[in-house]
């Protein structure tokens, strides 16, 4: 039962460090450094893919679940599609203004660290809100069959809302941003 929001709980902490790194990297911009651009994109691209691809449909699935079996619960819970929806238009307007900054056009620094904190705070509000309602919502009211429904659907290769290859994939990027942000760190200067 609970290993289906072990596993989203997982994908949570994966995200937040990556908003960690997109922090250190903001705190750079703000210092009136450059920050490592590379990282920056990285953790953009992730975020453009992987939780429409991997992370939100297994949400989805569980939260639909969650309103076949309690419509209040649901009804708490909310439009969590809206906010997914609304997660991927801040995305779009943080990478519309990083690659503002790329391209050398005039953009105030207040307005990009507004942008870019706006996300990350954004992000860790909807995450929060997850762990905080629709998570022990779940835990309630789902019971064995729907779980098991739910392990079912993530292990069927040939339901397009889940491929292994796509968890791998996100995994190993997420590790390589992990990865380019040390080492980015090591070579700044004290």
């Amino acid at each position: 039962m609970s290993e289906f929001v072990d596993v989203l709980r997982q994908e949570h902490r994966n995200i937040e460090s990556l908003l960690r790194v997109l922090e250190r990297e903001l705190a750079i911009f703000d210092a009136g450094e450059t920050p490592d651009y590379e990282v920056v994109s990285a953790v953009i691209g992730y975020f453009k893919d992987y939780p429409d691809a991997c992370h939100h449909p297994k949400e989805d699935m569980m939260v639909e679940k969650v309103a076949l079996r309690d419509r209040a619960a649901a009804e708490r819970i909310g439009d969590l599609a809206a906010e997914h929806r609304a997660e991927a238009r801040r995305l779009h307007r943080m990478s519309e203004a990083v690659e503002n900054v790329l391209r050398d056009e005039e953009v105030l620094r207040e307005t990009i660290d507004k942008i870019i904190r706006d996300f990350i705070e954004h992000e860790r509000r909807h995450m929060e809100m997850e762990e905080r309602l629709v998570f022990p919502a779940a835990l309630d009211v789902l019971r064995t069959e729907d779980w098991a429904d739910l392990a079912l659907k993530l292990a069927d290769r040939d339901d397009p809302f889940y491929r292994i290859e796509f968890e791998e994939k996100f995994d190993t990027l997420r590790r390589a941003i992990l990865a380019m942000a040390e080492e980015a760190e090591a070579e700044r200067p004290d």
